[in-house]
């Protein structure tokens, strides 16, 4: 009776939505678009287009049309898309477990979960994922990193972990006699936040040069290999068995195994931060598939992150001398000290507000559900809906980013735009950037890898001036995204 139902809807033009607003419709087949507006082989690997596909002709009058839009066709459900920041607050904070909530939509990580098991933390829904939840609440909460005694240990071992790699940084540019040295940062950026998770945070012990020649080859390649089983999983397997890549993906999927081995081995003894686990793990595989998903998604979003905040900066030498300034005389990152570099921050929270490593997030509506909205006005949701909420444009939206809001255009890096913010009474919790999500799926991670990666940046200032090669760079976009470039830069010694 739905499929019935849908194809009339289809078929008659009627809108499956209900409210005091509603969303456009998008059509198969438009001119104009950038691509066709679902993935396929001809455009997965650049979704950024997709989502612009949806908006293309979108010409209402009205904002909320324009920024809403759905696609209807087949006989199947709606799929809806959305680059509205108060949509996608309200759509965040209504995700859960509890009837009538929405899911998370697995269908863009069948592949990730193919190859790191179905029952982690970012693929499993219901009770499965409330579980996860609450195991990974301790070890990743604020209050347990941010306990004085807690992130000492830790801000010691990551700052002593960055100063090493960028001392060799240094004292390669001192060997070669040259005052500038072009980089590919990127490069150099993975294996550090890989060593920091694996030897820092999990206590394990593996050598930076392994961690560079082959554990980051073998995930950033596993990674790609995941995009390519979720998108055209037969295919896949077809081109593995024709060009003989199965013997590859065989070998990067031990190398994360072995991985997996070296970040558990510290568990018996409670070192790095496995003190703050729960002792009984009643799964042991799932287990297993939540260190998995976090080795190789840590990596993907902090060096995300660090890569984007550095090639920003790179093409603001004022902003980086403001920050020298701040950080200059900092020896010791503690909470008070890092809340004191305001600026370093505030770039920070742009880098994820104007170039968020998760661009979007996946969501389902397990029934008709209504969607009440800041200002009172509802939307109704029908069930099986897809909903794919675009973060990248939202955060990029000049209605609500932009200078009448906030002093500065939505699509420039304007670090000082959270100082008129505040000027103007407007606080994070009215306009959120989404960088980690929001609501009960915020990811667990992101007080380790604001640390990190604050750690990161300011440690690379202290150490170096560097300026950008390219002029502005385009964007990759996987998993995460990233600058298209590799973050390429010139470096100067202070």
């Amino acid at each position: 009776m739905r499929l019935l139902k849908n194809i009339w809807q289809q078929v008659m033009d009627i809108n499956p939505f209900k409210g005091d607003v509603l969303p456009s419709r998008v059509y198969l087949f438009e001119r104009g678009r950038p691509c066709l507006p679902f993935p396929h082989l001809l455009n997965y690997k650049t979704p950024l287009s997709l989502f612009d596909a949806f908006y293309t002709n979108a010409k209402s009058s009205d904002l909320f049309e324009r920024d809403n839009r759905y696609l209807y066709v087949m006989g199947m459900p709606p799929v809806f898309i959305t680059r509205d920041p108060a949509v996608i607050r309200a759509i965040l904070l209504a995700t859960g477990d509890k009837p009538g909530q929405f899911d998370r939509d697995t269908t863009p990580m069948t592949g990730i979960a193919r190859v790191t098991g179905v029952n982690s933390l970012l693929y499993a829904n219901g009770k499965v994922w409330r579980k996860q939840k609450q195991m990974s609440a301790g070890p990743f909460g604020k209050g347990s990193l941010f306990q004085p005694e807690e992130f000492h240990e830790f801000e010691k071992t990551f700052r002593k972990t960055i100063e090493k790699r960028l001392l060799v940084l240094r004292d390669a540019q001192k060997m070669s006699k040259k005052n500038i040295s072009r980089v590919e940062i990127e490069r150099e950026i993975q294996p550090i936040m890989l060593e920091m998770l694996v030897n820092n945070f999990f206590g394990g012990s593996v050598e930076y040069k392994e961690l560079r020649e082959r554990y980051v080859p073998a995930l950033l390649s596993l990674i790609d290999y995941m995009i390519t089983n979720t998108v055209a999983p037969n295919l896949s397997v077809i081109h593995q068995f024709i060009t003989g890549k199965g013997a590859d993906v065989k070998r990067w999927r031990e190398a994360l195994e072995d991985l997996t081995d070296i970040a558990l081995s510290g568990r018996g003894e409670k070192s790095g931060h496995w003190k703050n686990f729960i002792d009984n793990v009643e799964d042991e595989e799932a287990l297993r598939s939540n260190i998995r998903v976090f080795l190789a998604g840590a990596l993907e979003a902090t060096s995300s992150f660090a890569t984007w905040t550095l090639s920003h900066l790179s093409r603001q030498p004022e902003l980086q001398e403001q920050i020298y300034s701040e950080v200059k005389d900092i020896d010791v990152y503690d909470p008070e000290s890092l809340t004191e570099a305001k600026l370093l921050n505030q770039c920070l929270n742009e880098t994820l507000r104007l170039t968020p490593s998760l661009y979007f997030f996946p969501r389902k509506a397990t029934a008709d559900t209504w969607l009440k909205l800041d200002d009172t006005r509802k939307i109704m949701i029908p069930k099986n809906t897809t909903i794919r909420l675009d973060i990248w444009n939202a955060n990029r939206n000049e209605a609500f980013w932009g200078k009448e809001i906030s002093g500065y255009p939505a699509d420039t890096f304007s670090p000082l735009r959270w100082d008129e913010l505040t000027r103007r009474g407007i606080t994070r919790k009215n306009l959120t950037h989404f960088g980690f999500g929001l609501g009960a799926r915020v990811c667990p991670g992101q007080f380790l890898g604001q640390l990190e990666v604050g750690l990161v940046v300011g440690a690379f200032i202290k150490v170096f001036k560097f300026k950008a090669v390219n002029n502005a760079p385009g964007v990759r976009a996987g998993v995460t995204t990233k600058p298209d470039d590799g973050t390429l830069m010139d470096l100067e010694l202070r």
